[in-house]
């Protein structure tokens, strides 16, 4: 992919040399090779985004107080994501305006698995439903 860049990037010179008239031409000439011009910068542009999207390191958290350990999408827009705060490791869930806690585990309790953490939220959420329908003294 960068070789094919870098090619493009000597043709141009040759394409706009080319695109030269040898003598004075109508006026719509200069027009088309602005224009011309103009397309293909711009698709350098995209080129080298593309590129860069493709060869920049992956954006990594956790250097603050706060890690994100897992997460695991379950639904559109609904998530649950284990979080490292100090010693502790919160399980909350995150959907579109709220976020809500739903388990606190010491740190390192259990290593998080993306096949088994469904299973665990379900049970989660049926211990936190008995928690809320149990009534309040």
């Amino acid at each position: 992919m960068i070789r094919l860049l870098f090619l493009a990037c000597g043709l141009v010179p040759q394409v706009a040399l080319a695109a030269e008239p040898a003598g004075p031409g109508p006026d719509g000439a200069g027009l088309l090779r602005a224009t011309l011009g103009l397309a293909v910068v711009l698709a350098l542009i995209f080129a080298v985004g593309y590129v860069m999207r493709r060869l920049a390191p992956a954006r990594t958290g956790g250097h603050g107080a706060l890690r994100v350990i897992a997460s695991q999408g379950l639904g559109a827009r609904e998530r649950i994501v284990v979080v490292e705060v100090g010693e502790q490791w919160l399980v909350v869930g995150v959907a579109p305006g709220s976020v809500q806690g739903l388990a606190t585990l010491p740190r390192g309790a259990t290593t998080p698995e993306p096949a088994s953490a469904a299973a665990a939220f379900g049970g989660l959420l049926a211990r936190a439903r008995r928690n809320r329908e149990r009534p309040t003294a």
